[in-house]
């Protein structure tokens, strides 16, 4: 495609987008940012969701360069002329299923389409890792993103590591467990097969504690004797802004603690980095 022709995308909703050129000032929900900075591509701005304040949750937005891009706001502050307020040629997306724009209201986000391409990518449970991150690369690459060699190698060479130490551990596997601290009294505990990314972990041959069957699809809310009962030997914590800190739970076991963004970044180069932590965890 050269630099002036007519630029078309179809997302994950079927929606065809196009421009008549390849857009430059691209807008994107954080997470679809952060992952398109580690493609290649620099965002001119990004937005939150509810669960996002006024300042960008900096566990969500990986190595954006914030002095360089916009924070425009979330959740309910945001209104197509606050949007608009950079004058974006496209805006970025995710939906966690039936294609809703996930961080904006129904209201918001049908009038801000009519005025902007608006491209939704589906990160919800339903896809791999691996085929989230493909439909990112696929994006980067129509707004002039190169592949990155270097970067797919870097990720084999932290599965193949990752795969290794999982192998190689004792008989009694490390029991690892995903939460997201709820306070001093409870915690939500992730169900594995629920996340693309946990089940990443899996496949690896790395052991994810799955809570009792109950309420609850994404999440098992459990009491701080009722998390401490399932005996984990590694923990990833979430460290979204919202979520409380590891340390209200008093957790004084002394397992190795992973830092954990349930909503992560799908560049190889990010998730090759968060590998290496659980690797580093399962070894030490």
């Amino acid at each position: 495609m050269t630099e002036q022709s007519e630029w078309r995308f179809s997302d994950d909703r079927g929606q065809l987008s196009t421009a008549p050129r390849r857009p430059e000032r691209v807008l994107a929900y954080v997470q679809a940012g952060a992952t398109l900075w580690g493609l290649g591509i620099r965002p001119q701005g990004i937005f939150g969701s509810d669960h996002d304040g006024s300042d960008p949750d900096r566990a969500k937005t990986g190595t954006l360069p914030l002095d360089e891009v916009a924070y425009v706001g979330a959740g309910g502050g945001l209104d197509v002329e606050r949007l608009l307020s950079g004058r974006p040629d496209l805006v970025v997306a995710v939906s966690y299923g039936n294609g809703h724009v996930y961080g904006l209201a129904p209201e918001t986000a049908k009038p801000l389409e009519e005025r902007v391409p608006v491209v939704v990518i589906d990160v919800s449970q339903a896809r791999t890792f691996e085929e989230i991150g493909d439909r990112f690369a696929e994006l980067a690459r129509s707004l002039g993103a190169e592949d990155r060699a270097d970067a797919d190698a870097d990720l084999d060479a932290a599965r193949e590591r990752l795969r290794t130490i999982a192998a190689a551990g004792p008989a009694d596997t490390p029991r690892v467990l995903a939460l997201s601290p709820a306070g001093p009294d409870q915690a939500h505990v992730a169900r594995p097969e629920m996340w693309p990314e946990l089940r990443v972990l899996t496949e690896l041959g790395v052991h994810l504690v799955e809570p009792a069957p109950g309420p609850g699809a994404n999440w098992s809310t459990l009491d701080r004797a009722e998390t401490f009962a399932l005996r984990p030997d590694v923990i990833l914590t979430d460290i979204r802004a919202h979520a409380a800190p590891l340390d209200e739970l008093a957790w004084d076991g002394g397992e190795p603690v992973v830092p954990w963004n349930p909503e992560p970044l799908y560049g190889p180069r990010d998730h090759a980095r968060f590998l290496g932590l659980v690797a580093d965890a399962l070894e030490g």
